[in-house]
């Protein structure tokens, strides 16, 4: 607990010199502000950290010096490849794939360069799989005229066939930064399978972000079912930001699910547009495939849970941070007030978006209540 209190202290100590850095541009502050703790608490090492965001002076060089990061860590994964150390190969493999991630992750005025930079992320994480503990292994989920993507983790366990629980990216996460948040389901005897969905990681070439995701959670049923190792009577959902809205759609209508966990997710996409970092608002129109921002403001309307909120039937734990700059919390009651089944909220006072800043707050206590859901 003081560990983590303490990276956190380090963090806002950052984050408050970045602020007062005349030689640090408007876009790398952004990115700095809005999501500083959730790089270490999904894998960058804090040294890393604190090193990238002091040297990092212009939105330009963003993406450079952040894959030059990954690429030592490549380097040191490939040693241990060849020297046959395997669990260090995993380790430094898949937190290259985390660095590599963070690179493209909102760098979309540059595709060239984004595009290069998640071709390492997911090309390191494959290569990471068999070496994790537990391992890992790249699924495809067949998904109207194309298959999504996913890994696959499951632990190690006598039990022939395994609860397994969906974790679902948002705008700009995708299933390379999900390490940490994988072990802890894997710990509590739970598989995990971490999807890229349209408009999400490698799906988002190929389809455009959609606010309609109950197709996707059918599809994903029907992946499961052809699994002889999971157990598709306990089948739980968990997502962040983004995914804390394709969460619930998800789940809504569909008796399959056992639980849904939903992270600091929007009720109404265009309600909080117009406060979004201008990071994310480009983000979300070149993700969404519109053509303006005024257009993307429009298609941001139909992400709603308005009509589907009231066919979430399944035991809903939404969590949220009352400090949150992207999304409003008042999100997090209206969709308390509106699901049909049990809801456990969690509003965490001095919480940020994705509560990454009081990770020791909710992470634990979500894996516990998705536990004691589905084992």
């Amino acid at each position: 607990m003081g560990t983590v209190s303490n990276e956190t202290s380090r963090l806002t100590n950052i984050t408050n010199e970045c602020n007062t850095c005349s030689m640090t541009d408007s876009l790398v502050l952004s990115a700095i502000t809005n999501w500083g703790p959730r790089f270490v608490t999904n894998g960058v090492d804090i040294a890393d950290f604190t090193r990238l965001t002091s040297s990092i002076e212009t939105w330009r060089g963003w993406c450079r010096e952040w894959s030059q990061a990954g690429e030592e860590h490549r380097l040191l994964g490939e040693a241990a490849l060849a020297s046959r150390q395997w669990l260090s190969a995993g380790t430094h493999l898949a937190q290259a794939a985390v660095y590599f991630h963070f690179a493209k992750f909102l760098f979309v005025d540059y595709p060239d360069e984004m595009h290069e930079a998640h071709a390492k992320a997911v090309e390191c994480l494959t290569m990471a799989l068999p070496y994790l503990q537990p391992p890992g292994e790249r699924v495809t989920i067949p998904f109207e005229n194309s298959s999504l993507v996913g890994i696959l983790r499951r632990p190690i366990s006598d039990v022939p066939s395994l609860p397994v629980v969906v974790l679902i990216a948002g705008l700009d996460s995708t299933k390379e930064e999900f390490r940490t948040t994988e072990q802890l389901f894997l710990e509590r005897g739970m598989a995990t399978l971490s999807i890229d969905g349209p408009g999400q990681g490698e799906m988002e070439y190929e389809l455009p972000a959609r606010s309609d995701w109950e197709g996707v959670g059918a599809a994903i049923i029907a992946f499961v079912d052809t699994r002889s190792d999971l157990d598709g009577s306990r089948v739980g959902v968990w997502g962040v930001s983004l995914g804390g809205y394709y969460a619930p759609r998800l789940v809504s209508g569909n008796p399959r699910y056992r639980a849904c966990i939903a992270l600091s997710g929007p009720f109404q996409l265009g309600e909080d547009f117009d406060r979004l970092p201008d990071l994310t608002k480009r983000a979300f129109m070149v993700r969404s495939g519109s053509a303006t921002m005024e257009e993307a403001r429009e298609y941001a309307n139909t992400f709603s849970l308005a009509d589907a909120a009231s066919s979430i039937n399944c035991p809903l734990q939404i969590i949220f941070g009352a400090k949150d700059r992207l999304f409003s919390a008042e999100a997090a009651y209206r969709l308390q007030s509106s699901a049909s089944g049990p809801v456990d909220l969690l509003v965490l006072e001095n919480g940020n978006h994705g509560c990454s800043n009081l990770s020791y707050r909710h992470r634990y206590q979500a894996a516990d209540w998705m536990q004691s859901q589905l084992v």
